[in-house]
């Protein structure tokens, strides 16, 4: 059993080194694209209400005795020190998170979460939080003209979604670690860069980046939430 353990922990970083962080970011904006425009996909109500959207593409899981999740993606918010402006340069994210019981085989799921207000932008920005502790989290509700409706999901800083097999729905993502990585980011930006310095502009969005870009603004262009 400890064996497996190990090799669980240990293979699922290879999987997601795999991918470049320019291709992750291509990938993003595939995913963000294909299911902003789904009839049972992300809600443009609450959307147009978050301050950052974060997407996780094919996030592994690994099943020996132990599931080990580990994923990479792109994180993008709304420029401006009250995330009122336009979408911004994207910044290179991990999460990790690990459930114990038998789990069967590996499955690749696309993960997104919707950052609801400032002090949740700043947590994940700071450095690597924890979901469900250091920040609340809740299932998000689905479908083009759903809302945000249930006390848990109004009130909490992100609400997560995934979509495996075809099937889109919300999860909660309660324990998973979420945070930059600073070595991704480097390398889409060919020089190390912070989280202040990619969220004020100070760096250029990459190519890689223009469909995801252009998907947002075309969607969703105003915060709501801000009034503007």
């Amino acid at each position: 059993m400890f064996c497996s353990l190990i090799a669980a922990l240990c293979l699922t970083p290879l999987l997601a080194r795999a991918e470049e962080p320019s291709d992750r970011v291509t990938r993003a904006g595939q995913v963000f694209k294909e299911l902003a425009n789904a009839t049972n996909g992300l809600p443009i109500n609450v959307l147009n209400k978050a301050d950052c959207v974060i997407i996780l593409p094919s996030v592994k899981k690994v099943g020996f005795i132990a599931g080990a999740q580990y994923g990479k993606g792109v994180m993008t918010c709304r420029s401006g020190a009250n995330f009122n402006g336009p979408w911004g340069a994207p910044m290179m994210m991990r999460s990790s998170g690990g459930s114990f019981g038998l789990q069967a085989g590996g499955q690749a799921t696309d993960f997104v979460i919707l950052v609801m207000n400032d002090d949740g932008a700043h947590s994940v920005m700071k450095g690597r939080a924890k979901l469900g502790a250091e920040t609340s989290i809740a299932a998000g509700p689905v479908g083009r003209d759903a809302e945000a409706s249930t006390t848990a999901t109004m009130q909490a800083q992100m609400l997560s979604y995934s979509r495996a097999q075809g099937v889109f729905a919300g999860v909660s993502l309660s324990g998973t670690t979420l945070g930059l990585d600073d070595g991704d980011n480097e390398k889409l930006y060919g020089k190390k860069v912070s989280a202040s310095e990619i969220f004020s502009g100070s760096v250029k969005a990459p190519p890689s980046a223009a469909s995801l870009l252009s998907e947002l603004r075309r969607t969703s262009p105003r915060n709501l939430a801000k009034g503007k």
